[in-house]
Parts: C-alpha cells; sequence; structure tokens
C-alpha cells in the first residue's frame, strides 16, 4: 500500500499556504472589494499578462492534467482530443471575444448572462443563461476537489486525514475570494502558472528518460508491447467520431463558462484579448506532452492502479520527496486558482441574473456587492458537499457540463452577428439542446459522437425552425445593445438588406 512522503506533503502544504496567503494580501486595498465589478472583474484594468496568466489558470486546471493522464491511461490516443479542441478554440474566440468585450464594457456587463438579457429584452433568457451555468459549473468546481483530494491521497497517505484538509483548504479559497475578489486568483495564477511550466516540461523531460531512457525509445516500447494505445479507434463508442465531436464541442464551449467569461471581461482592452488568443495556445505543448505521460504511466505503474491516481503513483514511484513535493504543489494549485475564479464566476451569475433581476430588484449596490462575495461560500459549501458525498459521478457529470454550457453558444455568439434572432427561438433552442443533453446522458447512447454535438445541432434546428415565426417581432426589436452590434438602421434601410436569419 502506498505511503506518503513527508516532505513531499511539508513542501506540498508549504508551497499552498504561503500562495494562499498571497490571496488575502492581494486585497488588502479596500478597492477590491468596493463594488460589483472592482470585485467580480477587477475594474476590468487587467493587462496583457494578467489576462495571460488569469485565463490561463481557467482553463489548465487539476482536471486537465489529472483527467487526460488519465484518459490516457485507460484509452490511450482518445485523451489527445483535447490538443485540437484548444487549437479550435482560440481562433474562434479572436474573432468574437472582442466584440463581446466592447458591448460589456459600454453597457456594464458582468457575465454572459448580462449581455444575453441586454442583447434580447429578455430576463427569463437571462435567467436560462445564468441558471445553465451554475448548475454546470457545480461539478466542475467539484473536479477541483477531486484533483485536491486525490493529488492528498497520494502526497498524504497515512500521514493526515484528507479529507478534513480538502475541507480546509477550500473554506480558505472560499475566505480569500470573499475578500479579495479576482485579485486574489489573479495574483495566486501567476505561480501556478510559473510552476505548471517549469514543473510539467521538468516532468516532461525527465520521466521518459528515467523510465525508457528517452521520447524515442518510449514511443518505440508503446508502439511494440501497446501499438493500440497510439491509434484511434475506428468505431465504437469512443472512436474518430466522438474524438471529432469532442473536440469540436469542447472549443465552442470554452468562453461559454461563466469563469473564463470572468477573465475576458477583466480584460482593459478588446486587443489583449485578440493578443492573447495568439499566444495562449502554447500551453497546448504543456498539454499535448503531459498527456502522453499517461500512456507512460500505463507502461510503468503497477497494473490495477485507478486511473485518476496514475500519473500521481508515476510521480510518487520515481522522484524524492522534494520533487514530489513541487509536483505535488503544482496539480494542487491547479485545482485551488481555478477554483476561486469558478466561484467568482458562479456568485456573479446568481446575484446579478437570478437575485437583482427576479428577488431584489431594487438592490442598492452594497447590498448587491455583499450578495455576490457572500455566494461564494455558498458555491464553494456546495460543491464540497455534493464532491464528497458522490465523488465517482465527479468526471461524468463534467462531461455533461461542458455538453450543457455549449447549448448557450448560440445566444451568445450567434447573437453578436444576426440582427434579426429572434428570442422565441434562441429560447426555444437552448431549452431543446439541453433536454436532448440530459436525454442522451440518461439513455446512455449518443451513437457514437459527443452528446453536447447532438444537443446543439438539435438547438440550430429548433432555431432554424422558430426563426421564421417570429421573425417579424425581430425586425421590430432595437435597443441600446442592439445598436451598439449593428449600428442605428432605420427599419426601412434594414428592409432592403438580405435577411440571414
Amino acid at each position: 500500500m502506498m505511503h506518503g512522503n513527508a516532505l513531499a506533503f511539508a513542501v506540498t502544504a508549504g508551497i499552498v499556504l504561503a500562495v494562499v496567503l498571497i490571496g488575502f494580501l492581494a486585497g488588502r486595498d479596500k478597492e477590491a472589494r468596493s463594488s460589483v465589478e472592482e470585485w467580480s472583474v477587477g475594474g476590468r484594468r487587467l493587462g496583457s499578462l494578467f489576462v495571460w496568466f488569469l485565463v490561463g489558470a481557467d482553463v489548465y486546471t487539476a482536471y486537465t492534467f489529472l483527467g487526460l493522464t488519465s484518459s490516457a491511461y485507460s484509452g490511450g490516443s482518445i485523451a489527445f482530443f483535447a490538443t485540437p479542441y484548444v487549437v479550435l478554440a482560440y481562433p474562434m474566440a479572436y474573432f468574437f471575444l472582442p466584440k463581446l468585450w466592447r458591448v460589456a464594457k459600454e453597457h456594464g456587463y458582468m457575465t454572459l448572462a448580462d449581455y444575453v438579457g441586454g442583447r434580447f429584452d429578455s430576463k427569463l433568457l437571462s435567467f436560462l443563461v445564468a441558471i445553465t451555468g451554475v448548475l454546470m459549473l457545480i461539478p466542475y468546481i467539484d473536479l477541483q476537489l477531486s484533483g485536491i483530494l486525490d493529488t492528498l491521497q497520494v502526497a498524504g497517505a497515512g500521514l493526515v486525514n484528507v479529507k478534513l484538509i480538502v475541507i480546509v483548504s477550500f473554506l480558505l479559497v472560499a475566505l480569500y475570494t470573499f475578500f479579495s475578489g479576482l485579485k486574489a486568483p489573479t495574483y495566486t495564477a501567476i505561480i501556478k502558472d510559473i510552476l505548471v511550466w517549469v514543473v510539467m516540461l521538468f516532468l516532461v523531460v525527465s520521466l521518459p528518460i528515467l523510465h525508457f531512457g528517452g521520447w524515442g525509445q518510449m514511443v518505440l516500447a508503446v508502439a511494440t508491447q501497446h501499438p493500440k494505445l497510439l491509434v484511434l479507434p475506428a468505431s465504437g463508442p469512443k472512436g474518430i467520431l466522438w474524438f471529432s465531436t469532442a473536440a469540436l464541442i469542447s472549443a465552442m464551449a470554452l468562453f461559454m463558462w461563466p469563469h473564463t467569461a470572468t477573465g475576458t471581461f477583466s480584460s482593459k482592452s478588446a486587443d489583449i484579448l485578440k493578443k492573447n488568443a495568439i499566444v495562449l495556445p502554447l500551453y497546448n505543448i504543456v498539454l499535448m506532452l503531459v498527456t502522453f505521460l499517461g500512456i507512460l504511466a500505463f507502461m510503468v505503474v503497477p497494473q490495477g492502479t485507478n486511473p485518476r491516481l496514475a500519473f500521481l503513483t508515476l510521480i510518487h514511484d520515481s522522484y524524492g520527496g522534494f520533487t514530489q513535493g513541487l509536483a505535488y504543489a503544482t496539480i494542487a494549485l491547479a485545482s485551488l486558482v481555478p477554483c476561486s475564479i469558478m466561484a467568482i464566476g458562479a456568485s456573479n451569475l446568481f446575484a446579478n441574473n437570478i437575485y437583482r433581476d427576479w428577488i431584489q430588484p431594487d438592490a442598492s449596490p452594497k447590498r448587491l456587492t455583499l450578495v455576490t462575495r457572500s455566494m461564494v461560500f455558498v458555491v464553494i459549501g456546495l460543491a464540497l458537499l455534493f464532491g464528497l458525498a458522490f465523488p465517482t459521478a465527479l468526471v461524468s457529470l463534467q462531461l455533461m457540463g461542458v455538453s450543457g454550457i455549449v447549448q448557450t453558444f448560440p445566444a451568445v455568439v450567434l447573437s453578436l452577428y444576426v440582427r434579426n434572432l429572434p428570442k422565441e427561438a434562441v429560447t426555444g433552442g437552448l431549452l431543446a439542446g439541453l433536454a436532448t443533453v440530459f436525454y442522451l446522458y440518461a439513455s446512455h447512447n449518443a451513437h457514437g459522437a459527443y452528446e453536447g454535438f447532438w444537443g446543439l445541432l438539435v438547438n440550430l434546428a429548433v432555431i432554424a425552425v422558430l426563426t421564421p415565426l417570429f421573425i417579424g417581432r425581430a425586425r421590430q426589436r432595437t435597443n441600446a445593445v442592439m445598436k451598439s452590434l449593428f449600428g442605428g438602421r432605420s427599419e426601412q434601410s434594414r428592409a432592403q438588406q438580405p435577411n440571414i436569419a
């Protein structure tokens, strides 16, 4: 039975506690919590470097490393769907994020649901986008809980009460997020991402050398002994069709998540978002090579190892205590820092698009700020309870989360470019897409494709069918957001334009 290394655990705990302290210090200026805008999007003042680290912290979490290595350990090359997904995601973001940012900046929006509500003059559609974001994000936060739980099970086995340490860690994150707002994950993300680059590249270089003498020998050993690990299945529940649709849907979903929207709206200019869309794919270097280490783990760690622990077991069996501690701390921070940003995103949605719009419309700015900040404890508390109660359901729920959150893509992205898009059609499409996703996950039969792919097809089909029925209303509708997007054309001049809806 594996036993934790005391030095490794001490190094891990020391680094994590130091980063948590930095999170608290980031908010020592009261301005960080003076308003919802300051607390949740940093007053929209973040420059290129901060946005780089913040969005990197959003996207490259503990699940990115542990989940993908686990998938590679279990299924081989199918885990590499994450590489084309990121390649696809950032070119999309290059075009639509700057446009979305400009509208959000002009109208003071802090969530995607804010934008959708203003674009369509619909509190109902705004609510649906908000509740979808919150419900789909809770399992994602749970996966960060799972990441640190798995890390501590290896690092602290036999040394500490692992569940107690996890609960304390997440409560500390909730406290520093409540206290410091977006400044906390922004500053801590810098440390987390530097560790990701340094430590993960070290692992990528050294592990193949330690066990096989180098990358060439490792790939040759895999190709000789287990060639199927290097080939995508042509058919089956996770074949080429699943690989392709999973990459596409994950790419479309990436910037629909509440926490990535938070990172987007915190930027001080649209040009910064364009620059980051160009350079953020550099993370793919680490992502692709670390995923390959899951296949290395299959070759090295004892058979029967829990796939979730395969990468951590590989680290445990390959290095001394100090190096183990650095690696464990990197993965732990890749759990805790994104958790903070996710909690801010979910709290924003609840406070702005559920509490303010439906429960207390006349809430003062001061009260709204307090409600937004306090929701961090509710969000993280729910994630803790659910994650500790149903640990085996987390990965499947997060995959359903991707399929669910992508159903908001037409409401957000399509509406940036298509003027005559009826809110009735978009609402119907969103509900139909979500219903399809839930049905497919319940029936366990997606015919070899990613469930979110079928959901999005149904979503778009419903929009196409309903649009002609409500196109007249859409042509008559105008508001400040639509003027920002499409200009102030008159109805007569619009009538002379070709109908693209």
